[in-house]
């Protein structure tokens, strides 16, 4: 069984996404990458990432990580920020922590592609 089945499915994606990006958005340090951003496209976006991501039947037609990120700006901390976020969200809908374990696998190998500022520098 795949980890989008385990998880729910379409239905576990959306709320994921849904509950991720109100914590994105109001976390003072990260809600500035949001304030020009068509959030229902992005969500789309991110919803179909993630099916793709752990197995389900989605396919993501996104841009490129690195080329979609590449004007951000992004920090380590900025990064790590949203996975705790994505961590806090999986576990308040009970996806149990092997999962979560294993979708952080699969999501850590982005990092490069996000972070495009240099380490050691901070906002």
């Amino acid at each position: 069984m795949s980890i989008y089945d385990s998880i729910g499915g379409a239905e576990a994606v959306k709320a994921a996404v849904d509950d991720f990006y109100v914590r994105v958005t109001t976390d003072p340090e990260l809600a500035g990458f949001f304030a020009d951003t068509d959030l229902n496209r992005l969500k789309a976006h991110q919803r179909a990432f993630i099916a793709a991501a752990v197995g389900g039947p989605a396919i993501y037609a996104g841009r490129a990580m690195a080329a979609a990120h590449a004007p951000l700006a992004i920090f380590d901390a900025h990064f790590d920020r949203v996975v705790a976020h994505l961590v806090a969200t999986l576990d308040g809908l009970g996806v149990p922590d092997a999962t979560i374990a294993a979708i952080g696998e699969t999501l850590a190998p982005l990092r490069p592609e996000i972070v495009t500022s240099p380490a050691g520098l901070k906002t």
